[in-house]
C-alpha cells in the first residue's frame, strides 16, 4: 500500500463503552485472513487520561484484532518531543494515571494537584472537608494539562495560583511576574462523544475557564508554549512517521504517499487533517503527498450543523468550537468527503487507491 490511514476513535470507533458497530466491519476489510492488518494505521485521539498501552488493550479487545501501543497517539503523546521541560518541576493537572503518563514522557521531576493540595492546605477552599493538615515547600517551573480534571474548582484555583506566584505558591503575592510560567497544553476539544445524546464538555472548555479567570485576575492574556494534540500539526507529523514506521516493519516497499484522516469532529479531527495537508502543499521536500479528511456522521458532526460561510460575520464560541489561538478559516473544517459511518470512510480510501 502507498497510503495510510489516522483513525480518530470516539465518535468513529466507539461511543463510550460501546463499539459503533460499522468499525468491526471496517477493519474486517482492513485485515487479511490471519486477521493482520493490510494497511498501516494509527489511532490518533485527543484522549489522555489513560496509558498507551490501556488504550491499546482497549481498542484490540473493540476491534478483535492486535493493536500495539505503537499504533496509539494519545494526545499528550509528542511531550516526549519537549526535552527542554524533562528536567524541570512540572505541575500536572488531569485524569487517570498523570503522573504515570508524565514519567513516561521522559518528566522527572512531577507534582500533580493533590501533592500540591497537600502542600499547601489553605489553597483550596472551596471543599474545606478535604483540607489536608500536612506541610511541604515546592518550587514549580512549568504547568502541564494532559486533560480536563474531575474537581474543576481546586484545578482551575491552584493553577492560577502558581501563575501568579511564579511556582511558589505558599509566598505573599507581589507583583504578578508576565510572561508567567511556561503552559502546555495537550487536547484543545471543546466538545467531545460518548454514551449521551448530546455532546459533552472536554479539555477546550476547562482551557476556556482558564483563560477567562486568568485574563479577568490579570487583565492579560494567558499564552502557551505548546498546544498539543489534534489539530496541532506536529501531533499529525508524529502520526506520520508512525505510519511510515509500521510499513518499513511490515516491508511493505512502497513508500507512504496518502493519509486518510477519519474523524467526527470538525473542529478538531478534519481542521487538523485540512491544516497537515496545507502544510505538506507548501513544503516541496517532503515526501507525503496529502492528507485527506473524511468525516463521518456517528459523533459530534450532524448533517445540519453549519460553519459560516464568512468569519467576519459570525465568529463566536458558539460557532466556531476551536481553540481561541487557532484562527478561523471556513475552509480548513470543511473535509474532502462526508459519509454516514467509519467502514464507508475505508471503503472510499480504497476505491480512490484502486485497492481490493
Amino acid at each position: 500500500p502507498a497510503f495510510g490511514f489516522l483513525f480518530d476513535i470516539d465518535g468513529v470507533l466507539v461511543r463510550g463503552s460501546q463499539v459503533i458497530p460499522a468499525a468491526r466491519d471496517a477493519f474486517r476489510a482492513l485485515s487479511d485472513g490471519d486477521g493482520q492488518l493490510r494497511v498501516p494505521v494509527v489511532f490518533l485521539t485527543n484522549a489522555g487520561n489513560c496509558l498507551r498501552k490501556a488504550k491499546a488493550e482497549e481498542l484490540s479487545h473493540a476491534l478483535g484484532l492486535q493493536v500495539s501501543p505503537e499504533q496509539v497517539i494519545l494526545s499528550h503523546s509528542p511531550l516526549r518531543l519537549f526535552s527542554e521541560f524533562h528536567q524541570k518541576c512540572v505541575l500536572v493537572a488531569g485524569q487517570g494515571p498523570v503522573e504515570e503518563n508524565a514519567q513516561n514522557l521522559g518528566f522527572k521531576h512531577v507534582v500533580t494537584i493533590e501533592a500540591l493540595r497537600k502542600a499547601f492546605p489553605l489553597l483550596d477552599m472551596v471543599d474545606q472537608s478535604r483540607r489536608p493538615k500536612e506541610l511541604h515547600l515546592l518550587n514549580i517551573s512549568g504547568v502541564i494539562l494532559f486533560g480536563e480534571p474531575v474537581r474543576w474548582e481546586t484545578s482551575l484555583q491552584l493553577i492560577i495560583d502558581v501563575l501568579l506566584s511564579n511556582g511558589n505558591p505558599g509566598a505573599e503575592l507581589e507583583d504578578i511576574p508576565y510572561p508567567h510560567l511556561p503552559v502546555l497544553a495537550c487536547n484543545m476539544d471543546l466538545l467531545w462523544m460518548a454514551e449521551a445524546k448530546m455532546p459533552r464538555f472536554g479539555h477546550g472548555t476547562f482551557l476556556l475557564c482558564l483563560e477567562n479567570i486568568y485574563k479577568k485576575v490579570t487583565g492579560r492574556e494567558l499564552k502557551y508554549e505548546a498546544l498539543i494534540g489534534k489539530p496541532s500539526t506536529v501531533t499529525y507529523r508524529y502520526a506520520e512517521y508512525l505510519i511510515k514506521q509500521q510499513a518499513e516493519k511490515q516491508g511493505w516497499k512502497s513508500p507512504i504517499r496518502r493519509l486518510y484522516a477519519i474523524g467526527d469532529n470538525p473542529m478538531s479531527d478534519i481542521y487538523g487533517a485540512n491544516l497537515y495537508n496545507s502544510y505538506l502543499k507548501q513544503d516541496c521536500n517532503i515526501s507525503m503527498e496529502s492528507c485527506e479528511s473524511i468525516l463521518v456522521c456517528t459523533g459530534v458532526y450532524r448533517h445540519n450543523a453549519e460553519a459560516p460561510s464568512n468569519p467576519e460575520e459570525c465568529v463566536t464560541e458558539t460557532v466556531f468550537h476551536g481553540h481561541r489561538d487557532f484562527c478561523f478559516d471556513p475552509s480548513l473544517v470543511e473535509a474532502s468527503y462526508v459519509v454516514q459511518d467509519v467502514n464507508d470512510a475505508v471503503q472510499l480510501a480504497f476505491k480512490k487507491e484502486n485497492w481490493s
